[in-house]
């Protein structure tokens, strides 16, 4: 969820006529290590980003909704509570959102919502997450729901999974829900246990888009996704959390993408977990070779990247200034994040991007942490 400059976007008076009672915000997030294990109930690290989805809101005395989003919108789009239908664009992260809350009884009314966001779309970033968790927010707010922020991730999950058609795991909307400026959120999935890890004060995080978007519903990420289900069977277990890293030598008996497939999140949850002491050690040089292996696996087995995207992160990986760098996010585009030495950060982007333009035509934005 985008959005064009506000300064020349109507504001909520200007579309409802009323000025807005509510207002609520949801950042995006990069993630620092743990893809595609979301799913097999394994370990996730994802941190916080600046950029942020913003909703204004005001509750109605009926139960009409109309909605506008900067940069997506031309007109105030409408539907009812009750008669949400999937229209394949924006409006059905906010539908999605009112059926979820029916589907938990939540009593809402109708309201007009007013969306602005400087998350990217496509970037790996979660703009789809940070657009429901701040909807959900405002709406918890405007009729006082009791729901706390692991419900209200599990309600934001069920709006892309059940709504939107993309078979996502929950991490996106728990960081979305639960995520701190300046710490990642060590996340277990399967139990939903969380901590809240500090940044290495010895390292920059930064994210540079590669200017291929992505999307989560349907296709390759689907694909992946039903392979390693495939994988946990054939292993009898009902997900690839519970085969640890010793266990590596019973993949021989999988058909060789099947255990590919399963190697990466087998191995990726372990890195997860050996990224966390790196973190409590303040150890960035072990982080980074944490990122590399990761983007091997995730290349290699996982086989979600793109030649452009192998390209801007082995540039990334060659800068003096950098630690490690890896594709982030569920794949087939999207950005890399990159750890880089402390204050580097911002040299490390303009290096980098500068001969990412130069060998592919594209711009990679950059996106700093702090």
């Amino acid at each position: 969820m985008s959005m064009a400059d506000p300064h020349s976007a109507p504001g909520f008076t200007d579309l409802f006529g009323l000025a807005a009672a509510i207002h609520a915000d949801a950042p995006g997030r990069v993630n620092l290590l743990g893809e595609h294990t979301d799913y097999h109930g394994g370990f996730v690290l994802p941190a916080v980003i600046k950029q942020r989805t913003r909703v204004q809101l005001r509750a109605r005395d009926d139960r009409r909704v109309r909605a506008w989003s900067a940069g997506l919108s031309h007109a105030v789009a409408e539907y009812e509570l009750g008669a949400e239908t999937p229209v394949r664009g924006w409006l059905d992260y906010l539908q999605g959102a009112t059926v979820a809350l029916a589907a938990l009884h939540a009593p809402i009314r109708g309201f007009d919502v007013r969306i602005e966001s400087d998350v990217p779309l496509g970037a790996g970033l979660s703009s789809s997450a940070a657009l429901e968790v701040s909807i959900l927010r405002a709406l918890r707010t405007a009729f006082d729901l009791p729901l706390d922020d692991v419900a209200l991730a599990k309600a934001g999950q069920a709006v892309e999974t059940q709504f939107v058609g993309a078979p996502v795991g929950i991490m996106d909307q728990m960081a979305a829900s639960l995520g701190r400026d300046g710490a990642a959120l060590f996340l277990d999935t399967r139990t939903l246990a969380f901590e809240h890890i500090p940044l290495p004060a010895n390292a920059d995080v930064l994210v540079l888009d590669s200017g291929l978007t992505h999307s989560h519903a349907g296709g390759e990420y689907a694909t992946r996704r039903r392979e390693s289900f495939d994988a946990a069977r054939l292993l009898g277990v009902a997900e690839l959390r519970d085969v640890a890293v010793g266990a590596l030598p019973r993949l021989d008996s999988l058909p060789p993408l099947l255990a590919r497939r399963a190697r990466h999140i087998i191995t990726e949850n372990q890195r997860v977990l050996d990224a966390v002491v790196a973190l409590r050690a303040g150890d960035p040089a072990r982080l980074g070779t944490l990122f590399n292996a990761s983007h091997v696996s995730m290349r290699d087995d996982y086989e979600t990247s793109l030649p452009d995207i192998d390209r801007l992160v082995a540039l990334a990986q060659g800068d003096p200034g950098v630690f490690g760098a890896r594709l982030t996010g569920g794949g087939f585009g999207g950005g890399i994040v990159v750890l880089a030495h402390a204050g580097a950060a911002h040299d490390v982007a303009s290096r980098v991007a500068a001969a990412y333009a130069s060998e592919t035509d594209r711009k990679a934005e950059a996106y700093f942490l702090k």
